[in-house]
């Protein structure tokens, strides 16, 4: 029989995944949360703090706690977070800094990021793993406004989301993305272990404040062998899952008639 903290621990997570609590919002208190289920706060401590080591809440000192991701249902606009997707898959996720430069924002930064041409924003070469095995490389433009909190974090730090909330209250709420299939080039084929020419899934990327600042956009490339996403879709909402292994068989990626090889979403709501 489970223990009355794991017992909480899951029915929050159900709670999170019908979207109960949505990304950006807070839990009850400790003291709502021990009269709800009739026992002590340190019962309650125990639950909560099993959903922060999985990456779905966040807790800053003398603050609630805040939802930080949905759980077992994915929707596009957590894709932000390759760290909290592992954790809820059971994985371990790691990740090493390759590359940190400042750089003039180009026409492109100036466009996704919403930001004067020529401002200088962060980029950030990542290589990400899971169970030790490379499977994602990173390339992400940071803002100006955030570059900074996000060169104070260390280089092997597992889920740099769950760092920015800690440290600046940072809360990742709504994305647009676009999917294809590229081929690896020379970077590429060295950083993931695989061939030059292998086929991998791109997934770019813009993400933003919940009132729509953008903080980052990414070109994240995936080993096609190693992740994979599936679209299902019914009346009035479409789900993007990411899944450990090829992509299952189909159309690839969800395409959308008259447009090979892509996948796009308008930001919408965060769950």
């Amino acid at each position: 029989m489970a223990a009355r903290h794991e017992e909480i621990a899951e029915e929050l997570r159900q709670a999170i995944d019908r979207e109960d609590y949505t990304v950006g919002s807070l839990l009850p208190a400790e003291t709502e949360l021990a009269a709800h289920y009739g026992v002590s706060r340190g019962t309650v401590r125990q639950a909560v703090a099993a959903l922060t080591a999985e990456g779905l809440i966040g807790s800053r000192q003398g603050a609630r706690r805040v939802v930080l991701a949905g759980c077992r249902s994915q929707s596009f606009t957590e894709l932000c977070s390759f760290a909290q997707w592992a954790h809820a898959m059971g994985r371990e996720a790691s990740g090493h800094v390759m590359s940190s430069a400042y750089r003039p924002a180009t026409p492109e930064d100036s466009e996704r990021l919403h930001l004067p041409s020529g401002t200088a924003v962060l980029h950030i070469l990542r290589v990400r793993a899971l169970d030790g095995e490379r499977v994602l490389l990173e390339r992400t433009v940071y803002a100006d406004w955030i570059a900074p909190a996000v060169e104070r974090i260390e280089p092997e730090c597992p889920s740099v989301t769950q760092r920015l909330y800690e440290d600046e209250g940072l809360v990742f709420a709504y994305g647009e993305h676009l999917i294809d299939a590229v081929a690896a080039d020379t970077q590429d084929a060295e950083l993931l272990g695989v061939r030059r020419t292998s086929p991998l899934l791109r997934v770019r990327r813009v993400t933003t404040t919940r009132d729509g600042r953008p903080v980052e956009w990414s070109d994240d490339r995936y080993r096609s062998d190693a992740v994979g996403f599936s679209v299902r879709q019914r009346t009035g909402n479409n789900t993007l899952a990411r899944t450990t292994g090829p992509a299952l068989a189909g159309p690839p990626w969800g395409v959308p008639p008259g447009r090979p090889g892509e996948y796009r979403r308008q930001p919408g709501r965060g769950t």
